[in-house]
């Protein structure tokens, strides 16, 4: 019973956490990180051991599936190549030079030190996209920033894997044969993931089942990562790709009823479990502190200095990537903005701890492996510290550049978009009441809803000095206040018996929908 009420606890904290979090505008993974630290820290505060099979296999595939789903195509394909110099370049070099600085100023053997580089080596791509979604970045520097963290865990994984032979087993590394295990990983799971994908849309097309649906959507990401798993492939990779193949294909899959049920849920389950982990993060380290020995005393300072190389060594690899490439398109003047955002994101977060709280416990002959717990310390720690530095700044950082889309703009590019929307409507009711003998009540009335929404575009546009943006703060509360009056009418009826609870749930879900219309304005 107190496991359960520990798992209890921890939804309600980090569900508060986070809500305020929202609230206050402050970065939700700091903030938890934060509060599971402070909460671990107090008298009687119960000792949390986290294990890799809960973050693997329970955490990670739906949130790398919910992150991947929010890359655009389109934008990946302009952005592939800085992604894979990312990917690649940067996780081989942030591995090697973390190593390195580790078995200089840690007790840990130069082989736990490489282990300790490759754990560290790649972004995680649940806490970029969970900063990522407050800030107004441009389309082209969101995806570029996500897909980096989503596509260079195949690379840290092989850096991982090879690390902990060589730790484990004492054995040589192999070059030729850890890039096979690159290749078996990162090509395996990405044709893992394309056939899961496949069948889920061939599934997804014939079904009209809100639950079934709704099902299908959750196990999506287990199934590609456990298959994955399964055939010794990369569960990471063959989840991130299912979950891109997928996302751009949503609109043609499913009707909008069903898409609202599937964003409501996954937004309730990415919620929780977001919030879930980075309070683990948070509660777990204190534990895992207890565990040291007394020759790892410096911990703290050691984890500033690997921060601090991690950050380092990524402006240093960041900057003259950025141009270089920016040379290669024609540009005179490099522009610096974009590389400053790009080179302060590189949070680090569930993807390393699941990978250090993976590493074997002893070494081939028996014997307890030497270093891990320090390295797990570590690891934990750097994670705090990017969360916390990283994360509180990091809307500073974009604010300053310059390049965060202005509200203004935003708008604009929504009002010319209604616009197109509603004269498109209009050319095609134009030529269906030609060709067809239409009802004039139908087309009339259809016609006048298009003009509304033409109308009101073209106000939107013509604003410039803000008297309609008043108007129409004015409406959307007239019209909550409606909604309200009219929610307790449908509720009078109901208790009345003059219409059925499926009437009102009906007719409350309409309410709901215009209310958060309203909201979205």
């Amino acid at each position: 019973m107190r496991s359960v009420g520990t798992v209890l606890f921890l939804v309600v904290l980090a569900s508060l956490v986070a809500t305020g979090a929202r609230r206050w505008r402050i970065p939700a993974p700091s903030l938890l990180v934060v509060a599971g630290l402070t909460v671990a820290l107090l008298p009687g505060a119960p000792e949390i051991h986290v294990t890799p099979e809960i973050i693997g296999l329970v955490v990670l595939p739906p949130l790398l599936y919910a992150s991947a789903e929010e890359i655009s195509w389109r934008e990946l394909r302009v952005v592939w190549k800085p992604v894979g110099i990312l990917a690649i370049g940067l996780v081989l070099a942030s591995a090697a030079i973390v190593g390195f600085v580790a078995s200089v100023v840690t007790p840990l053997s130069w082989q736990m030190a490489l282990v300790l580089g490759a754990v560290l080596a790649s972004t995680d791509p649940v806490a970029v996209t969970a900063l990522g979604r407050r800030l107004a970045l441009p389309p082209k520097v969101q995806v570029l920033v996500q897909a980096e963290s989503l596509f260079n865990d195949a690379t840290s994984l092989v850096l991982f894997k090879v690390a902990v032979g060589v730790a484990v087993a004492a054995s040589a590394v192999s070059w030729g044969g850890a890039g096979g295990e690159f290749a078996l990983l990162a090509g395996g799971g990405t044709l893992i993931g394309a056939a899961v994908a496949g069948v889920v849309a061939l599934i997804r097309r014939r079904t009209e089942d809100p639950v079934l649906e709704t099902v299908i959507a959750l196990v999506t990401p287990y199934a590609a990562y456990v298959l994955a798993e399964g055939a010794h492939t990369s569960g990471v990779t063959s989840v991130v790709v299912a979950g891109v193949l997928l996302g751009g294909r949503s609109d043609r899959l499913t009707s909008a009823r069903i898409r609202l049920q599937l964003d409501a849920v996954y937004g309730t389950v990415v919620f929780l479990l977001e919030s879930v982990v980075f309070s683990l993060i948070g509660l777990s380290l204190p534990g895992l502190i207890r565990e040291l020995g007394d020759g790892a005393r410096l911990w703290p300072l050691y984890a500033l200095a690997l921060a601090a190389t991690l950050i380092a060594v990524r402006m240093l690899w960041v900057f003259p990537m950025s141009a270089l490439l920016q040379r290669q398109a024609g540009r005179r003047r490099t522009n610096w903005r974009i590389p400053a955002v790009l080179s302060w994101a590189g949070t680090r977060g569930v993807m390393p701890l699941a990978a250090a709280l993976s590493i074997p416990v002893a070494t081939a002959s028996g014997a307890a492996l030497p270093g891990r717990p320090l390295v797990l310390v570590l690891t934990s720690s750097v994670v705090v510290v990017t969360l916390i530095v990283q994360g509180f700044t990091l809307a500073t950082v974009v604010r300053r550049s310059g390049i965060a889309l202005e509200p203004d703009h935003t708008e604009r590019e929504e009002a010319h978009a209604r616009l197109s929307l509603a004269d498109a409507g209009m050319r095609r009711l134009e030529e269906i009441s030609e060709l067809e003998a239409v009802p004039d009540v139908v087309t009339d009335r259809l016609r006048r809803a298009l003009h509304a929404r033409q109308e009101h575009a073209r106000e939107r546009l013509d604003d410039s000095d803000g008297r309609t943006e008043s108007a129409d703060h004015v409406y959307r509360q007239l019209r909550r206040d409606l909604i309200l009056v009219e929610s307790a009418e449908l509720q009078r009826l109901y208790d009345d018996h003059r219409i059925s609870d499926t009437t009102r749930r009906r007719l409350q879900r309409s309410l709901d929908l215009e209310e958060a219309r309203l909201a979205d304005a």
